[in-house]
């Protein structure tokens, strides 16, 4: 049998209630030292790789920011990692001069590379480590000087805007391009960059846009511990002027906008302004069963790759409409409950599974998870398309990956009672710790869905928990094998229970010559 799947993957994307609890480590690039034979106007940039435990390749991390114009640079930009002391975490820095625009670090030239742990770095006095490049055979590379912080639990986000007036005249000719750099204390009383402001040309009086910074960036969640912040003008060559330094902390800085937030840079009443002040609670990944590990998929990924590589091969033109719900979109914030992930509302279609799983990651970075979680509209969605093809032609399975919550129970149900007179199968994996009773009532095994007196037509939903599925001896394969062949032993008999009920034969097979004394197998 041959059946087109249409509508797929309309992936949960709400932050759950509870909590996973990672120990995690901020990577801070002091400085990079290079020796002379860089090049005079050095542009470097670090590329950290994580290793894979177990295929052993290497796999872009991170970058820093280009530093312009230094061979001694203090790079901002941290890298957040996921500590296991059980576990050997391989690292590899590679420092490069970026002299095109390419995004391709291979088109660069290389400065040289480190490779350690992370329980290196962490091991290390002070949590900081100092490492001679190499790479380059019969140069001297430079030396890089890593440090690592264990981050506080705070998940509060600072958005703050300042301004400055009558800031000092440093070059000769116009005014002076002002901006400035935020620094963190650190428990050995020395300072690390966390934020650097834009540049504002020509300029005695400048007023930089607002930013956002992680509190435990800014403080690392002591709210009483110095950030210190430098007033510089830029120059072209790199070689910036110092006007001036204030210091302040997160609490004086959380007052807002009053008399304590007015800072004096230097004797000569140059100030620097606080405009504006507010904290929200920042939802990050790590605490989301969205999470992105480096090491490993997370488990919507995990089911969706497991299900979604076997029905592929039943889809005539492998383009899957993919959909999100639960989330707030850019660039108003509107909440949706079935928006395509890839933001493209005439064509949501993704090339094969691998384009889901892409465009699912991408989404995340894009989008604010946010319930409620109705799951009413994206089932309506689906369920519209395959009401417009009902001779038997295509056949659509939808596949939802949920944490269990719902928040439109009896609209879902009313859905799935329509849905069950189309030619549509729903597919529900449930992921996380969340007791899925909802979820057992609408797969109808025991009960058959109903809704206002309705009974669904026929059973259309298949719902595992995720969790049944995760092998104890570490086989991912053998158990998303396990996993896809549950959720999809009962497609057959839907796909043609459909059939029957609505009178459509198979279709002969194509066949270039008849086989008179062979069983011919049928396609719909």
């Amino acid at each position: 049998m041959m059946a087109s799947i249409g509508e797929f993957d309309p992936l949960n994307t709400r932050v759950p209630a509870t909590k996973i609890e990672i120990k995690k480590c901020v990577f801070s690039f002091l400085h990079a030292s290079f020796l002379a034979s860089t090049p005079p106007l050095s542009l470097p940039v670090v590329v950290l790789y994580l290793q894979a435990v177990g295929t052993k390749e290497w796999r872009e991390f991170g970058r820093t920011e280009v530093i312009d114009n230094t061979r001694n640079p203090d790079f901002v930009r941290k890298f957040v990692l996921d500590f296991f002391f059980e576990e050997k975490q391989n690292l590899r820095f590679d420092v490069y001069n970026v002299d095109s625009r390419s995004c391709n670090i291979s088109k660069h030239d290389f400065l040289g590379q480190t490779f350690c742990t992370l329980g290196e770095i962490i091991g290390s006095t002070g949590g900081r480590m100092e490492r001679t490049l190499s790479g380059i055979p019969g140069k001297k590379c430079g030396v890089i000087i890593l440090t690592a912080e264990e981050l506080s639990n705070c998940r509060d986000i600072a958005t703050m805007q300042l301004c400055a007036n009558k800031l000092d005249k440093k070059d000769f000719f116009g005014k002076s391009d002002p901006f400035l750099v935020f620094y963190r204390s650190n428990e050995d009383g020395t300072f690390t960059i966390c934020h650097k402001t834009e540049v504002i040309k020509n300029t005695l009086n400048p007023v930089w846009q607002s930013f956002t910074i992680p509190v435990r960036a800014l403080c690392n969640g002591d709210y009483d511990r110095t950030v210190k912040v430098d007033v510089y003008d830029w120059d072209r060559d790199g070689s910036h002027d110092f006007i001036g330094e204030f210091t302040t902390s997160y609490r004086e800085l959380s007052r807002g906008q009053n008399q304590f937030n007015v800072y004096e840079v230097r004797h000569n009443m140059e100030m620097v302004t606080l405009l504006s002040f507010k904290v929200e609670s920042e939802y990050t990944f790590p605490t989301s069963l969205h999470y992105m590990s480096p090491y490993q998929m997370n488990a919507y990924a995990m089911a969706l790759k497991a299900v979604g590589e076997i029905i592929q091969d039943y889809d005539s033109d492998k383009l899957f409409p993919a959909y999100g719900f639960g989330a707030k979109l850019p660039p108003d914030g509107k909440i949706s409950h079935a928006f395509p992930l890839n933001g493209d509302n005439e064509n949501p279609n993704c090339v094969g599974i691998e384009g889901v799983l892409e465009t699912y990651f991408q989404s995340l970075r894009a989008v604010q998870l946010y319930g409620p979680t109705n799951f009413a509209p994206v089932i309506n969605k689906v369920a519209n398309c395959a009401a417009e093809i009902t001779d038997g032609s295509q056949y659509f399975v939808l596949l939802m990956i949920t944490d269990g919550v719902i928040s439109d129970m009896v609209q879902t149900k009313e859905a799935v009672v329509n849905a069950a007179a189309l030619p549509l199968s729903i597919i529900i994996v449930g992921v996380g710790p969340a007791e899925f009773d909802a979820m057992e009532e609408l797969d109808g095994d025991e009960v058959r869905v109903s809704s206002r007196g309705r009974l669904a037509e026929r059973d259309i939903v298949q719902f595992v928990p995720f969790r049944d599925y995760i092998d104890r001896s570490g086989n991912q394969v053998l158990s998303m094998a396990r996993l896809a062949k549950d959720v999809l032993a009962e497609i057959p008999d839907q796909l043609l229970s459909f059939m029957k009920s609505r009178g459509i034969e198979p279709r002969p097979a194509l066949s270039s010559s008849p086989l008179p004394h062979s069983h011919k197998h049928h396609q719909y």
